[in-house]
């Protein structure tokens, strides 16, 4: 079977057709400065013939589709109820499947939810102390995202390692333009950084981490903003890029700001580094112990410097890095000493395969 697998930006629209269960990568493509998804599905067609299905990355659906489902209308409607919570995410992809229903009918499409590898969280890591109702009525409890990333690095950290799920403690930290960190006990999610919404966690590139919410209820009472206008800074002008003053809060544009002397862009990268090594010494505790640290994502793959922010002053948990292997290396790889209670590791992710195999236990 052969599954083509699309992976949508704002204005792009980067794709693989995996053949699967070979799980053999048949094409790949990108398309920039995407204004209409139905030119771009018919575009598409043309390019990855021989198609069986469709799979998405998709995002949030709330409590019922917490996993890997055939797209129908109780999907979208689920898709539209919880736009508020990821309205960037969401729309695209909404826009992206009604192309994909309108120009390519005779093919299944499936949506592969980034909340399922988190379902397994126990209560105490998933529930927020808000009203019952809030909770039983419309769903307002922590969900996690980056969920395909984080299950291929829980079993691309045992192949390398090689070692099983059980008794094995991992976090994995994807950092890049959207950042989250997962503790990761005997293969299964227990705690993730991101809850009800893709906003939270750690700083994003142009989104807000963690926040007060009587800090944006204060600031709507005082300014007369309406929700669409808290939501548009809050997605665009916040999190790196508000801290730094770096537009699009990329760290390569602000690590290069750094050098050239910001203190703001500076001020910027200790604040994303302080939350992660806080993270990593939380989840240790929450896990009752560390066995391995993988980074990934643009920033946990490509950043040296990031990398030993992060895991610095950790070393009375074990984690140190060989500077030669975190700076000189290449690839999947160990960047921890030799013999170091935590190993630390750089992994390339694959979002694209892990969706693919979702979609081939739906699909049958």
């Amino acid at each position: 079977m052969n599954i083509l697998v699309p992976n949508l930006g704002s204005t792009s629209l980067k794709y693989q057709v995996l053949e699967m269960p070979g799980e053999h990568v048949l094409a790949r493509g990108r398309m920039e400065r995407v204004t209409n998804y139905g030119e771009a599905v018919r575009q598409l067609r043309a390019e990855a013939a021989g198609v069986d299905a469709v799979a998405f990355k998709a995002v949030h659906a709330g409590p019922h589709y917490r996993g890997t489902f055939l797209i129908d209308a109780g999907v979208i409607a689920a898709m539209e109820e919880f736009l508020d919570a990821a309205p960037v995410h969401n729309a695209i992809y909404l826009e992206a499947i009604r192309a994909f229903q309108a120009e390519w009918p005779e093919v299944p499409l499936v949506a592969a939810f980034e909340t399922e590898f988190h379902k397994t969280m126990p209560p105490q890591a998933r529930l927020y102390g808000v009203p019952r109702d809030w909770r039983t009525k419309d769903g307002i409890e922590r969900y996690g995202f980056h969920g395909a990333s984080h299950e291929f690095i829980s079993r691309r950290a045992q192949e390398v390692l090689g070692r099983g799920p059980q008794d094995f403690r991992l976090i994995s930290c994807h950092l890049g333009g959207s950042s989250s960190i997962c503790a990761i006990r005997d293969g299964y999610s227990v705690d993730t950084t991101m809850g009800f919404s893709p906003q939270s966690g750690l700083e994003n590139a142009t989104r807000h981490g963690d926040l007060d919410v009587f800090a944006v209820l204060g600031m709507m009472d005082r300014h007369g903003w309406d929700t669409a206008e808290v939501r548009r800074q809050l997605a665009r002008e916040s999190g790196l890029a508000g801290l730094s003053g770096v537009k699009g809060g990329d760290v390569r544009d602000i690590e290069a700001a750094e050098r050239a002397g910001s203190d703001d862009a500076r001020l910027a990268l200790d604040v994303f580094t302080y939350e992660v090594r806080k993270t990593i010494g939380a989840y240790a505790a929450a896990m009752g112990g560390l066995d391995a640290i993988v980074f990934t994502g643009g920033i946990g793959e490509n950043s040296t410097r990031t990398r030993a922010l992060c895991c610095s002053e950790l070393e009375f948990l074990g984690i140190g890095l060989d500077p030669e292997r975190n700076e000189q290396g290449l690839g999947d790889r160990l960047i921890s000493p030799d013999g170091a209670r935590v190993q630390v590791l750089v992994l390339a992710t694959n979002e694209e395969v892990v969706v693919a195999r979702r979609a081939m236990r739906v699909l049958g």
